[in-house]
């Protein structure tokens, strides 16, 4: 319940900081907050498969969505954005996990998370903007594959009691 709740608060964050402040944010927030999520989701992806991964991830994107629409009505374009990018970067990211399931954990994280970044990278400010913008894609992008590894270390360190994995 931990990783969900740090995945809604941080996903929250990141859509109303950028429906504040604008672009610019984007990139601070892909450092801080979404590279959080890349993590999260992967730990989340441990725990769930086989046990309903697909729609409990796709509930929650989507209440990370709709949260940052209830709590900013303004925030809708952001919303739907941070919608779309997170699902399709999720299938990009679950496909890659597995794909790499027989590597340690921090490598199938942080490769996964290279591919999932660059989806979400150039879909969500596209969307979120109506334009595409290269620099705030490109930045978007470091700073994901950055804080993803930030935080691939710090909950890397997190293991499951039982078994050692993480």
């Amino acid at each position: 319940m931990g990783y969900v709740a740090m995945y809604l608060a941080a996903i929250v964050a990141a859509n109303l900081t950028v429906a504040m402040w604008g672009p610019s944010m984007t990139v601070v927030n892909a450092f801080a907050f979404v590279g959080l999520d890349l993590v999260a989701r992967d730990k989340l992806h441990d725990a769930w498969h086989g046990n309903g991964l697909v729609w409990k991830m796709g509930a929650l994107i989507a209440a990370g969505s709709v949260l940052s629409w209830l709590l900013n009505q303004n925030a809708a374009q952001i919303a739907l954005a941070s919608f779309v990018a997170f699902a399709c970067a999720a299938v990009v990211d679950t496909v890659a996990y597995h794909l790499l399931r027989h590597r340690v954990w921090w490598q199938r994280v942080n490769g996964s998370n290279v591919l999932s970044a660059a989806v979400d990278s150039v879909i969500f400010p596209t969307l979120a903007f109506g334009v595409l913008l290269p620099a705030i894609v490109l930045g978007q992008f470091v700073a994901k594959v950055a804080g993803g590894a930030l935080w691939s270390v710090i909950l890397g360190k997190v293991r499951k009691p039982a078994t050692g994995v993480a």
